[in-house]
């Protein structure tokens, strides 16, 4: 029995003991499992921070790609808005030149259309006195028909030799030339003043022209001392005119000197002009016409031009 008690004493020290090492195994087991757990909740914390930290810097990455493309969309921007601005700028200029040229080509085409309504007016007047110059010739030389003085077919004029009119160097008419003059003057006049004609003539020129012996100016002095020798014949009321014909001649009478600018040349056997000066016909005084249709032809021309 004593044996037993011993027995079972002994054992049941010896369970204690080993009962205390195994809860200490035990716990030793856990605490390894625990941090080995922990370890492990650790590396993977540290794993996840780590990606974390890889995701923040790839977000961070990204954020600054988007800030550099947000800043270079904004100078893309204020740049397009510049542009736009200059462009609205040229656009306002292009409108504002737009605009006045619309009003200078306004502007142009009442010019032109004024020209035209001129021009349509002044071609009714013309046509008015067309063929006129041919009806006062024609009455020209039917008035001396049989008159030894020639009318012009082309110009209408008359011609006087100055070796008739006047003695050599002269500008005072001889007798017999005032008696010619009284005779051929009334009648070449009478045809330009008449009622049918007198209002178309803008002038009736008296001109004298010299050989070309001399200088020019004592044969200018000389030329026009004789066309006036002859102008003063035609204003005097003793020598055949009316005085309303005189009246009416003072206003459109022009009288010229032309010295040798524009002598007389001689012909050949064939009626061809040469070189040779015909002096005695050079010397002359010439009495001629100038229509108002020249002033219009004159004017239209001037139209045409600006037009």
């Amino acid at each position: 029995m004593k044996n037993r008690r011993k027995n079972r004493e002994a054992f049941a020290e010896h369970s204690y003991w080993q009962s205390y090492s195994d809860m200490m195994a035990a716990l030793l087991l856990i605490f390894i499992l625990i941090i080995a757990i922990t370890l492990a909740v650790y590396k993977q914390k540290t794993t996840d921070l780590d990606q974390t930290r890889l995701e923040l810097d790839t977000a961070q990455s990204q954020l600054e790609s988007v800030i550099t493309d947000l800043e270079n969309s904004k100078a893309e921007i204020e740049r397009s808005n510049k542009e736009l601005a200059s462009s609205l700028a040229e656009l306002q200029q292009a409108y504002e030149k737009a605009a006045l040229t619309e009003e200078e080509l306004n502007k142009a085409y009442l010019e032109i259309e004024n020209a035209r309504q001129e021009l349509a007016t002044t071609k009714s007047e013309l046509q008015d006195i067309v063929g006129i110059r041919t009806d006062i010739i024609g009455a020209l030389q039917d008035t001396f028909h049989n008159s030894s003085m020639k009318v012009d077919a082309q110009t209408g004029s008359i011609t006087f030799s100055s070796d008739v009119l006047f003695r050599y160097n002269s500008a005072t008419l001889t007798a017999d030339s005032k008696e010619t003059l009284k005779e051929i003057i009334p009648m070449y006049l009478d045809v330009l003043l008449q009622d049918q004609f007198r209002g178309y003539i803008a002038e009736i020129i008296i001109e004298g022209h010299t050989d070309t012996d001399g200088g020019y100016q004592s044969n200018m002095e000389l030329s026009y001392a004789r066309a006036n020798a002859v102008a003063d014949f035609c204003l005097n009321k003793k020598n055949g005119l009316s005085e309303d014909k005189i009246e009416q001649l003072q206003q459109i009478l022009t009288v010229n000197g032309k010295s040798w600018s524009n002598p007389v040349y001689k012909e050949d056997g064939d009626g061809n002009r040469t070189e040779t000066v015909d002096m005695a016909s050079s010397r002359r005084v010439e009495i001629k016409f100038r229509l108002k249709e020249d002033e219009m032809i004159e004017k239209i021309s001037g139209i045409l031009s600006a037009e």
